[in-house]
């Protein structure tokens, strides 16, 4: 499927990768964020949260907070559903 569709799944709670990723077991998926009481430990500010944001999952089993789409994953066609 294209970055369009996969967006999309990723934002009904389905985590996605791309046929072309060359590390076994990657891929990308919708985390809900952390609301004001989970940040304000951190900042101190009762006010501040974390938005919806997409993480990773690595091939060596790691997870990063805050994926970026390269233009090439932005244009594959090779998007698909991980179950």
């Amino acid at each position: 499927m294209n970055f369009g569709k996969a967006l999309e799944e990723l934002k009904n709670g389905n985590k996605i990768a791309r046929e072309g990723w060359n590390g076994k077991g990657m891929y990308i998926f919708k985390h809900e964020g952390f609301d004001t009481n989970e940040v304000s430990n951190i900042t101190g500010n009762k006010h501040d949260n974390v938005p919806p944001f997409i993480c990773m999952k690595t091939a060596d089993k790691n997870v990063v907070f805050g994926w970026l789409a390269s233009q090439t994953d932005m244009l594959a066609e090779d998007w698909k559903i991980i179950r």
